[in-house]
């Protein structure tokens, strides 16, 4: 067994689903995105905490409703696309 984590973005995550945030390399993003990943981080976005796909805006399927601890945030699609996760094993949340 390879212990890598496969990691998806949180908008490919499918709704009900849950993951763990994964960390990404910020070293090479521009101003622009440090900055956005600073935000993200800044709400709750960190490094193994546990988020679920609560819903999904139609058509296109943005915005993103997503919680993280006791809050969901509405994430635009290059918001949540910023996001790295490690999508939970048994995939579907308990609801």
């Amino acid at each position: 067994m390879n212990g890598a984590l496969e990691l998806i973005s949180l908008f490919d995550l499918p709704r009900g689903h849950e993951g763990t945030v994964s960390s990404g390399d910020l070293a090479a993003a521009d101003d622009a995105a440090r900055e956005l990943a600073l935000r993200l981080y800044e709400i709750g976005f960190v490094d193994g905490e546990r988020v679920r796909v609560v819903a999904r805006g139609f058509p296109g399927g943005e915005p993103i409703a997503v919680r993280v601890g006791g809050t969901i945030f509405a994430l635009r699609r290059f918001e949540a696309e910023r996001v790295l996760v490690a999508p939970l094993r048994n995939g579907r949340a308990k609801s």
